[in-house]
């Protein structure tokens, strides 16, 4: 049998602009369809209909192989044509109210602000670089009497870590975004460089023992190495173990934590940047239980969850593709009560006075189990 390859792609390319042709067509219909939904306030997604769609045009196929194709091409075709009806509805002013009110700027001129842990933490250190010193705060032992503290009202902000560069995401904050109806407002990078620090009178000679978290144990690790002699003993925080020091006041003792730390809580730094990642960052949000965002935000974070089916998870994220928008961050969280379900959390660029923004969104609402939007800031 003789082929001619050159032949065989110029059928194909006759193909393709049939392809191309009769997807115009099909979507030109899908514009009516759309105009009728909203005349007739009908929702975008019919499922049962697109399911009962597909199975029709994939017993047109000869063989497996070809059913599945059919099957995946259809579901993209369905995919696109909702996509086209969401941004005519945006058009047709039938966008959906998200529920936030764009603000100037935020107020923080009087506002009280509280954080996690204890002062010369890192969460103070990014308190103070976005709220000044002279800021009204207070401080609570965990992420959730944070969120709670804003929630009740006894303070206009909370400023929790997110993610850090090396050390990965805070999963429980994340977990805590769901739980409680506080939204996200800004944010604030604070680059964490630790110190070893130690009483007035101490020496690095007079260490034998080294508090901390155990990530300032593990992101300095490069120096302890060299004291292998020392014993390494976690603590709750940072600076928690800058203030055992203090206490306890024995020069053999040390805690590796800000030079913030050392101010507060009147130590010695006994070495500085002794962390191997000198480009180590910590993001921290600022949290609000107003449901405001400022004029330039310029991220979205949203969360979802969806039918436990093969690709769900693609079909949304097909909604950030189309419209244009990219993709800063993904996370997924096990969905509690649900064996192998997942809540993901999507942070994109974007504004929501944006039609892409919007757009996508109106798609994620309508075909996610559930959604919740977190912010933009």
């Amino acid at each position: 049998m003789n082929l001619d390859l050159n032949e065989i792609r110029q059928q194909i390319d006759e193909i393709d602009s049939s392809i191309v042709d009769m997807f115009e067509k099909r979507m030109e219909l899908c514009k009516n369809v759309a105009l009728y939904k909203i005349e007739n306030g009908k929702k975008v997604l019919d499922k049962q209909r697109e399911n009962e769609k597909i199975a029709k045009v994939v017993e047109l196929a000869d063989n497996d192989f070809n059913k599945h194709g059919v099957e995946e091409l259809f579901t993209q075709i369905m995919a696109i044509s909702r996509k086209l009806q969401y941004q005519l509805l945006n058009q047709n002013g039938k966008s959906d109210d998200i529920g936030f009110k764009k603000v100037d700027k935020l107020d923080i001129q009087n506002a009280t602000v509280v954080y996690q842990g204890v002062p010369g933490a890192y969460s103070y250190q990014a308190m103070i670089n976005y709220f000044g010193k002279d800021v009204d705060n207070f401080n609570v032992k965990t992420f959730k009497e944070a969120m709670e503290s804003i929630r009740d009202g006894k303070a206009d902000y909370a400023v929790l870590p997110i993610e850090n560069s090396t050390a990965g995401s805070v999963s429980d904050v994340y977990d805590l975004l769901v739980e409680f109806d506080n939204y996200i407002v800004d944010y604030t990078d604070v680059i964490v460089r630790h110190a070893l620090l130690g009483t007035k009178d101490a020496t690095i000679d007079d260490i034998k023992t080294v508090y901390s978290h155990p990530q300032g144990l593990m992101q300095c690790h490069k120096f302890l190495e060299e004291h292998k002699e020392w014993q390494q003993i976690a603590q709750a925080n940072t600076a928690g173990s800058a203030k055992k020091v203090v206490e306890e006041n024995i020069k053999s003792q040390a805690a590796i934590a800000s030079t913030v730390a050392a101010e507060i809580y009147g130590l010695k730094v006994l070495k500085e940047n002794i962390s191997y990642n000198d480009k180590n960052t910590t993001r921290f949000i600022i949290v609000s239980k107003n449901k405001i965002y400022t004029e330039d935000a310029t991220k979205v974070c949203v969360c979802f969850e969806l039918p436990h089916s093969c690709g769900t998870l693609y079909n949304m994220l097909s909604h950030f593709i189309y419209n244009g928008l990219n993709l800063t961050g993904i996370e997924s969280r096990p969905i509690e009560g649900k064996k192998w379900e997942y809540r993901f959390f999507v942070e994109f660029d974007g504004k929501f006075d944006e039609a892409g923004t919007l757009n996508a969104l109106r798609g994620l609402t309508e075909e996610a189990n559930s959604v919740k939007i977190l912010g933009n800031y």
